[in-house]
């Protein structure tokens, strides 16, 4: 594996532990796609830091297990701010 593939799966989890970012925020940040930002730390992360690897795992499993929430809030939110600007 390239040097600066390892160095970016370490900076992703860093990210995500420190920050308790999702995928898609994590993604952002760095400028990669969501199944890069998985890949580095489902599979390449487990061979370079398993310890961080299972560290960052359990961030991204409470966001999946809390996704159903922050979607429903994002609907929620949409059509209060319809309501209140009068667009149907």
């Amino acid at each position: 594996m390239k040097d600066y593939i390892e160095e970016r799966a370490i900076n992703i989890a860093n990210f995500i532990i420190d920050s308790s970012a999702t995928v898609r925020q994590t993604a952002k940040q760095f400028g990669i796609s969501k199944s890069t930002v998985h890949k580095d730390v489902t599979e390449r992360l487990v061979q370079i830091n398993p310890s961080l690897a299972r560290e960052a795992r359990k961030v991204l499993d409470v966001n999946k297990s809390e996704r159903h929430i922050r979607g429903g809030m994002a609907t929620r939110e949409k059509y209060l701010h319809q309501m209140q600007n009068g667009i149907k």
